[in-house]
């Protein structure tokens, strides 16, 4: 038996035995690797004779040809048993249905945000937004809030530090103090935002919604208050009539101030807005007060305006029958899926506003 018939039955045994990879490699770098023994036999193919050499050679291609391809084989073999080992231990059941995914959906608050910047950007407000954390110069002082006012006491403000000189901000109104002091008149914005105050209960919340806006121009007059929310109310409920009254109020940083009420009616257990004898408060309103003015750098002499808060968390109670303002912050996916509404439902006055998902 020749040197070649011995390498090529020594190693044929040992790759047909069950091997795994690491040995294959090792087989593998003793047959081809630099010192390994075909390519020693390959290296000395000058010293054979030269009558022998071409049949020596062509011994030892079949050879190296035979044994690359039975390595080959085998690494493919140990591959597809591995595959299969992991198969079996995972145990993947195939006929199991796959798993089903939901669109998200919008949060009520988050539409009728964008509800209410639709209605006041048609009749020419703009948005502005101020920080959450505000001192309690633009809070209080700036609105003409007496410092003995009990909207000051700490069992109704965040307060942030001792001094009382930072608060989570408890109305958006700072950010109409922070825009009249950034530019001149005239003004005409609303501010919707997050803000805080110690309440927790049904219909009240520690963080809640709330939108403000303003207008600030020369002869502005309660009656363009009174149209600017009568237009609100009626495009908001998406009603043609409505029965609003104006009851006289008191707000440090507005006089006259005024709490707005709309008429409604239940109708087969279901609050319908608009007529009826009954009524609901929905916002706070009046005329900017003379010091706020004077306060931001507006002649009160010169510049009038008016001012309107509204809840933006009650709102949506009102017109989605949410009846649960916790329910809000909850983030339970099923109540949100219920009242939640389409990404693509954006609302405009002239598609509609609220092409709701259960209408």
């Amino acid at each position: 038996m020749s040197e070649i018939e011995k390498i090529k039955v020594q190693y044929l045994s040992k790759l047909n035995e069950p091997i795994d990879q690491n040995r294959l490699n090792e087989i593998k770098s003793e047959l081809f690797g630099k010192n390994g023994i075909v390519s020693k036999k390959f290296k000395e193919l000058g010293t054979i004779p030269e009558e022998t050499r071409k049949k020596y050679a062509s011994e030892l291609n079949l050879l190296k040809n035979e044994l690359q391809e039975l390595i080959s084989k085998k690494v493919e073999e140990i591959q597809n048993q591995e595959i299969n080992k992991k198969l079996k231990d995972d145990n993947i059941d195939i006929t199991l249905p796959g798993r089903a995914y939901f669109t998200g959906k919008i949060h009520p608050v988050s539409q009728v945000i964008d509800e209410v910047t639709s209605i006041f950007s048609e009749i020419g407000f703009s948005v502005e937004e101020g920080p959450d954390i505000e001192s309690e110069y633009y809070n209080f002082s700036a609105l003409n809030t007496p410092a003995h006012h009990p909207a000051r006491d700490m069992h109704d403000t965040f307060y942030l530090d001792y001094s009382k000189d930072l608060l989570l901000r408890t109305h958006t109104s700072p950010v109409q103090v922070r825009t009249m002091l950034k530019s001149k008149p005239p003004f005409k914005i609303i501010a919707p935002g997050r803000t805080y105050r110690h309440d927790s209960d049904q219909t009240h919340s520690p963080m809640f919604h709330q939108l403000e806006g303003l207008h600030i121009d020369k002869n502005i007059n309660m009656g363009h208050l009174k149209g600017c929310l009568y237009y609100f109310v009626k495009k908001f409920f998406e009603v043609d009539k409505v029965k609003i009254r104006f009851r006289p109020s008191h707000f440090p940083f507005t006089e006259p101030s005024a709490e707005v009420d709309i008429g409604y009616k239940i109708h087969d257990g279901k609050i319908k807005i608009g007529e009826g004898d009954k009524w609901l408060e929905i916002l706070g309103c009046g005329m900017v007060h003379p010091n706020v003015l004077k306060n931001a750098r507006v002649n009160p002499k010169e510049y009038q305006g008016y001012a309107f808060g509204v809840g933006i968390d009650r709102l949506a109670m009102l017109k989605y029958g949410i009846n649960d303002l916790r329910a809000f912050f909850e983030s339970d996916i099923r109540w949100l899926k219920f009242y939640g509404f389409d990404p693509l439902d954006i609302p405009t006055n002239y598609r509609g506003l609220s092409r709701w998902s259960h209408h």
